[in-house]
């Protein structure tokens, strides 16, 4: 007899806010995909008002389906829908605790965007909610689940196709109106979009991260403030056992170049470049002349030096699919269904390094929230 199909696990969706990145998210879940490892319905929209709700659920879901949608006038209401299993939380960063902990009172599992909190007491908070209700949840560090990612790791730590590594430097910036930046919702370069580039330094310095053995770096930092919001960030992780330094940087005043990160390593750089670091698509890895033909074996070169045999390139556009969203989301859904309480590739004990890591940043730089008291 033919073996039958394993069901494909699903998950239906509740929406809190309506904002930009929540757009993203959804309209990602919507995608046609052929033979998908996990399915996605959004049951319901949480807004301001119901207009708004509609509004979104008029503009981003497919109109098929549209009318299986609840659209609700407070966050409440979806926690409390019978219909939702998870609730997917895009409001400002100041609200993520308490989002948090509305939907895991109501039984609901929880995907929450970064950063998950504004600070490690709030993030500690919600994890020993969550292990309380017994529900899972996980931080939306989607670029952590590109395949990109497992490449980068590969390349770095199962190939040493640059050696041992010495020095990550990344970036990332955007020209961005600081008048519409409240730091009472948590706002600057750091928690915005440094994150990420701590995120890409974590992935480059250490073959495990997250893992249990993983040290917290020493941490020297420094922050232009402007009105309370850190307009620019710099920070230096030093890792006493291999000597590795990553120095990281973030800002509100211009925008990052394509190529955002530079991995050093003893025979050769690494390079991640694309539009915006939260969003990688090519891995360029430049090996110096005398390691280069060993090393690269019968791989062609794809560069404009190829007649030196020195660089590889790998491109991973291809594989996203609009914004790369539904690589998260899969992955929640496959942890739910095998009864995981969290993520492997983004842990909770990671969720709360990060966190402590940022707060480290902001303690030497000088950015606080009413949080933090």
């Amino acid at each position: 007899m033919p073996s039958v199909p394993e069901p494909v696990p699903g998950l239906r969706w509740g929406i809190v806010a309506t904002g930009m990145i929540a757009s993203w998210f959804v309209s990602d879940l919507v995608l046609p995909r052929s033979n998908p490892c996990a399915t996605h319905t959004i049951k319901a929209v949480g807004s301001s008002n119901t207009a708004k709700a509609k509004k979104f659920v008029q503009a981003y879901i497919p109109s098929t389906t549209q009318s299986d949608v609840s659209c609700y006038g407070s966050y409440e209401e979806v926690y409390n829908d019978p219909n939702v299993n998870i609730v997917y939380i895009a409001t400002p960063h100041a609200f993520h605790k308490q989002n948090c902990l509305d939907a895991i009172n109501a039984g609901k599992h929880v995907l929450c965007e970064k950063p998950f909190t504004i600070n490690a007491r709030e993030a500690t908070a919600v994890i020993d909610a969550a292990r309380e209700k017994s529900v899972f949840v996980m931080e939306g560090m989607w670029s952590r689940f590109f395949p990109i990612v497992a490449k980068l790791q590969e390349l770095l730590f199962k190939q040493k196709i640059i050696g041992d590594i010495n020095r990550t430097f990344v970036d990332f910036s955007l020209d961005m109106p600081l008048d519409e930046l409240p730091a009472t919702l948590g706002a600057g370069s750091l928690l915005d979009i440094g994150t990420y580039s701590l995120t890409w330094a974590l992935l480059t310095l250490e073959s495990s991260p997250g893992g249990s053995q993983v040290q917290r770096p020493k941490v020297s930092a420094s922050q232009t403030l402007v009105q309370g919001v850190d307009v620019s960030t710099s920070a230096l992780l030093y890792y006493a056992d291999t000597g590795r330094h990553g120095l990281i940087s973030s800002s509100l005043l211009y925008k990052t170049d394509d190529v955002f990160a530079k991995v050093e390593g003893s025979k050769g750089t690494l390079f991640l470049k694309g539009d915006t670091a939260s969003m990688p698509d090519t891995i360029i890895v430049s090996l110096k002349p005398e390691n280069a033909q060993k090393d690269m074996g019968d791989k062609k070169p794809a560069a404009s030096n190829a007649q030196d045999k020195r660089e590889l390139l790998f491109k991973f556009d291809e594989l996203y699919g609009g914004k790369g969203f539904y690589h998260e989301a899969d992955a929640t859904a496959l942890d739910i269904a095998a009864g995981h309480k969290e993520s492997k590739t983004m842990p909770l004990g990671e969720t709360l390094r990060v966190m402590r890591i940022l707060d480290e940043i902001r303690a030497q730089g000088g950015a606080k929230f009413p949080q933090d008291d």
